[in-house]
């Protein structure tokens, strides 16, 4: 991992998976929990490959290792397996890097919101420091109970929600978890009961941790929406799919460049923000939006969302099409689909399949899509 002073640290990241969950009330691992259909595991190792850390390591417990080997494999990430407590889960996971690594950052797999700014700003401190545990300031009056009864008021303007990642040097933070024995809720409480300093760096308060089945549901803030379009396939026209020229014989029929992916991109945002759909905004009798670039009114719509108070958290999507083979095309169409809403691109994720030859898709004259979108009330 590169770091701003030029330094080329080997950096890794320990992502833990090992817990049950049992909070959520889902009956297993509240990581394997697919949000936009993507599990909170491959979110959180995913936020950690993209920020360019360059081992990332996911301990997990028995039971779910063979499931998570399967969601780490196409990330670059391997697996080991974890304890029974958090503490003996982390220990493990360090013995099992190398020891050419220089900077750990120690994550809980049930935080898939973290930013790559909070990652490289733990990392970073963890390089000058010896650590980074990523905290925001608490917001809340702070309450000192016992027995029920309120006893004290601390003041709030000193005191800081801790989050993960907890980044530290490799060799401390080792450290730390040889001299130091029983079960402690986060790692910078071992660093500091064996005389390291721990330093807090940048935290976000969207990097919340799942806990509870509201978590996962919502709790009146998020919204999701779902969208649906088809066009047929002609002679003489482009082949655009999420604002990328496809190469291909044929294009699609519509009255814009019939950018069938995005169109059902707007409709699940619209949907998700309780507005009219494209048809309604973006009418085939208005002559200003004939040939129109669909990317341009995706912007609208993303716009008319920011208006009504909501951002785009994350976008799923698939085109259905017996040809042309999109592969070699998602990863640019992730990106601008990306760009365009205002995302970071593991925010988006794009998938392609046949209709196995059966009807107007499967004999090639006609390619769909669908989307579904998870928004959130800013």
């Amino acid at each position: 991992m590169k770091y701003r002073d030029g330094r080329d640290l080997r950096t890794a990241a320990i992502v833990l998976c090992a817990g049950k969950g049992t909070r959520t009330g889902l009956g297993y691992n509240k990581v394997l929990f697919a949000l936009g259909g993507t599990p909170v595991a491959v979110m959180s190792m995913k936020a950690f490959v993209d920020a360019g850390v360059d081992e990332v390591l996911c301990v997990a417990s028995p039971s779910d290792a063979d499931v998570l080997r399967e969601y780490a494999a196409p990330l670059g990430a391997r697996v080991c397996i974890g304890g029974e407590t958090r503490t003996e889960s982390v220990r493990r996971a360090l013995g099992a890097l190398g020891s050419n690594t220089k900077i750990v950052l120690i994550h809980d797999g049930a935080r898939p919101f973290v930013t790559r700014d909070t990652i490289t700003a733990a990392a970073e401190s963890a390089a000058e420091y010896g650590s980074g545990i990523a905290a925001v300031p608490a917001t809340d009056a702070i309450k000192e109970v016992r027995d029920g009864v309120i006893i004290a008021h601390p003041e709030k303007s000193g005191l800081y929600n801790a989050q993960t990642p907890q980044a530290f040097d490799f060799a401390q933070i080792t450290d730390a978890y040889s001299k130091i024995s029983g079960n402690y809720g986060d790692d910078s409480e071992v660093y500091a009961l064996a005389g390291y300093k721990p330093r807090i760096s940048r935290g976000s308060y969207s990097n919340r941790k799942i806990t509870t089945h509201a978590d996962l549901v919502g709790r009146g803030d998020m919204r999701t929406g779902i969208g649906f379009d088809v066009h047929r396939l002609v002679p003489d026209r482009d082949l655009i799919l999420g604002g990328v020229y496809v190469p291909f014989e044929k294009g699609l029929l519509g009255h814009s460049d019939a950018d069938v992916l995005t169109h059902a991109g707007m409709d699940a945002l619209l949907s998700a923000a309780g507005l009219p759909d494209i048809g309604h905004l973006f009418p085939d009798t208005d002559p200003a939006y004939k040939g129109c670039s669909s990317m341009l009114m995706l912007g609208h719509v993303v716009r008319l969302l920011g208006e009504r108070g909501f951002a785009v958290s994350y976008v799923s999507a698939a085109v259905i099409a017996q040809r042309p083979k999109l592969a070699p095309f998602i990863p640019r169409i992730c990106d601008s689909l990306a760009r365009a809403i205002g995302v970071p691109p593991s925010a988006v994720n794009v998938g392609a399949t046949t209709a196995e030859k059966l009807g107007m898709i499967g004999e090639g004259n006609a390619i769909a899509a669908e989307a579904f979108v998870l928004t959130e009330r800013k």
